[in-house]
């Protein structure tokens, strides 16, 4: 019996014209999504509807600093999922910083991750991201970190979902006004 709801069509090499890392991330409470779309063909989010007055909060991050991985888990008994981590890292210790770190090891929210590619990624489509892993360090040396690293993870049936909205539909769930990570 064949369970998927895919069909292969095969894949081209591509151009070599990716790059790693990610450049902004858009957090918000898990509760605070009123709804999310796909669009006809399932593959895209192209909708997110946020609740009353809610928006998704924007945290500017350095280069070379965080990433997104997600890792297949096989298993014949259970079915098989995908562990997605989200990798932040903010420098410079302080309390502006230490109340958002606080904020979100606390909370359950989604994500919306911002490529080196231009590309929007959804985390926490089936289950809220929590914090999985953390820590605030003053270094030894002088070009070693003074900062967060935070790890949000969640599980999920698939892989993450790209977002894919028209322009304007960002204006009505992304709150400009960023936590930097300098």
């Amino acid at each position: 019996m064949n369970c998927s709801a895919y069909t292969l069509s095969g894949l081209n090499s591509g151009c070599k014209d990716s790059m790693g890392g990610i450049k902004e991330v858009y957090i918000a409470d898990f509760d605070d999504v009123a709804s999310k779309g796909l669009n006809a063909t399932g593959d895209k989010i192209d909708a997110i509807t946020m609740n009353a007055n809610k928006k998704f909060k924007t945290f500017k991050l350095r280069k070379n600093t965080s990433s997104i991985t997600s890792t297949m888990q096989v298993s014949d008994t259970a079915g098989n999922y995908f562990q997605n981590d989200l990798t932040l890292q903010f420098m410079k210790m302080e309390t502006a910083k230490r109340t958002q770190m606080m904020a979100l090891l606390m909370g359950e929210c989604v994500a919306i991750v911002l490529d080196s590619n231009g590309k929007y990624w959804y985390l926490g489509y089936d289950y809220p991201i929590e914090a999985s892993s953390g820590t605030a360090q003053s270094g030894t040396a002088a070009g070693d970190l003074n900062g967060y690293d935070l790890t949000l993870s969640d599980t999920s049936k698939e892989l993450p979902y790209e977002v894919d909205m028209a322009i304007g539909a960002w204006e009505a769930i992304i709150d400009p006004a960023p936590v930097s990570a300098n």
